[in-house]
């Protein structure tokens, strides 16, 4: 069967209409082109994701110092190790070598 420019007119005519074209225009407006599109909404849960991480770092981070700060407060001996190694402080009649 032979399909001729008539046909194909008629075709478009039915089923293509001003409607169609504006219904697909605002759809596409609205996935593509809005100010809450698909790729926006990509971008902004990757970022959520890095800030998470980045969150979970400081949070370790934040529980080292607070367990040395407690090690500090109560553990004579602790703190004079980590003035000793971290600030190369001595006692009086002391000599103290660093290696580095």
């Amino acid at each position: 069967m032979k399909k001729t420019v008539r046909d194909s007119y008629r075709w478009c005519r039915r089923y293509l209409s001003l409607t169609l074209f504006v219904v697909i225009a605002f759809i596409l407006f609205v996935l593509f082109f809005n100010e809450n599109s698909i790729m926006k909404s990509f971008e902004y849960n990757d970022r959520i994701v890095k800030l998470k991480e980045e969150i979970q770092q400081n949070e370790d981070t934040l529980r080292y110092y607070r367990n040395l700060n407690d090690r500090l407060d109560t553990d004579r001996e602790a703190m004079e190790r980590i003035v000793r190694e971290q600030y190369h402080m001595q006692r009086p009649n002391e000599d103290v070598y660093v290696f580095e």
